[in-house]
């Protein structure tokens, strides 16, 4: 297996990225690590380059650049020549913690899409915070704002191979995220999608679901669009973070009383971090493409990039995307006629 990786995204690369690469490489000697960027500055901090390849960058997406403009400008950029070895089958898989836009304008531009799928998604995987081990995967969290009803079916599609194949959850339960559990709840748009997949009898739709359930293991798979998806990702996000704020706060704050019941509850506080703590299930994936295609938060550190590379690993393993293809290729008359349902509801 051969991944490309773009060493200079991220508000720590190329350091953190680097060694989360050598954390892997130790860990996964069966692959071939391709680093995208400037040579020099990779080789600085590179302690061993067993199994691990440079190619050379001489440019650089940064996060203020106008996706689309730097894509097609930045022809020697690390992110468009990692794009590029997937697209000529070179590198198996394109991993970036660089600017969401561009990597989406690479992957979908460069990469390319899977035939029968008409926007890709941006899919992150969430704690559930009343089970041990328990997680839910939801797109679209932010690949595209405005959607439409077909583009969420297809996420619906994309969601069950990705929680069956990556999660190894058998059947998963399907919700689409709205303003209340009715069947008629939401707008024109959302009622649309809901009677699409409760059509549809290969995905286990269990109904709309509501954004506060979410962490409460509502669905396995939770589908929504671009727009609400990423506004519920970082609210989720921003609550976890205040609330631990809050509480630190209050027990520095509290007097010797509070900091002796905190040191009492020490090691629960650690499984509370442990349970929230995004890194270990990767990155985003860019659900859609004909490679994986996974984005990791900007500021990564090197574990992240470890577990993101594991996550990787998982995807090209499972076959999923070659799966995701035979189910659309498949059943190509049935997609046809929700294409052409959708259109003449407009």
């Amino acid at each position: 297996m051969r991944i490309a990786i773009d060493a200079m995204g991220g508000d720590n690369a190329p350091e953190e990225i680097i060694k989360g690469v050598e954390q892997s490489r130790n860990e996964n000697p069966d692959i071939i690590f391709d680093l995208f960027g400037k040579t020099e500055e990779i080789k600085k901090y590179l302690q061993d380059d067993k199994n691990i390849e440079i190619t050379q960058a001489d440019e650089v997406i940064e996060m203020g650049d106008e996706p689309v403009r730097a894509v097609r400008k930045k022809k020697n950029s690390s992110i468009v020549l990692a794009a590029q070895s997937v697209k000529e089958g070179k590198n198996d898989a394109f991993f970036s913690a660089g600017s969401t836009g561009a990597i989406l304008v690479a992957g979908l531009f460069i990469v390319g899409r899977v035939k029968g799928i008409d926007r890709p998604g941006l899919t992150t995987t969430m704690p559930v915070v009343t089970k041990d081990n328990g997680s839910f995967v939801m797109l679209d969290v932010g690949a595209n704002a405005d959607s439409k009803a077909l583009n969420l079916y297809q996420y619906a599609l994309m969601g069950k191979y990705y929680a069956t194949n990556i999660m190894k959850i058998e059947n998963p339960r399907i919700g689409l995220l709205n303003n209340g559990t009715e069947d008629d709840k939401g707008d024109m748009m959302h009622r649309q999608v809901h009677d699409l997949l409760k059509e549809n009898k290969d995905l286990n739709f269990i109904g709309n679901v509501e954004s506060r359930e979410l962490l409460n293991g509502a669905a396995d798979v939770v589908v929504a669009d671009g727009f609400s998806g990423n506004g519920v990702l970082k609210s989720i996000e921003g609550t976890a973070l205040s609330t631990l704020n809050l509480i630190k706060s209050s027990i520095m704050n509290g007097g010797l009383k509070s900091k002796m019941g905190a040191l009492l509850l020490k090691d629960t506080f650690k499984e509370i971090a442990a349970k929230m703590d995004y890194s270990k299930y990767g990155g985003a994936v860019f659900l859609g493409l004909n490679a994986p295609v996974v984005k990791a938060h900007g500021s990564s550190k090197a574990v992240t990039v470890k577990n993101t590379i594991h996550q990787i690993s998982t995807i090209v393993e499972s076959k999923m995307i070659e799966d995701v293809a035979d189910y659309l290729n498949n059943n190509q008359e049935q997609l046809e006629a929700i294409k052409e349902s959708v259109k003449s509801s407009k």
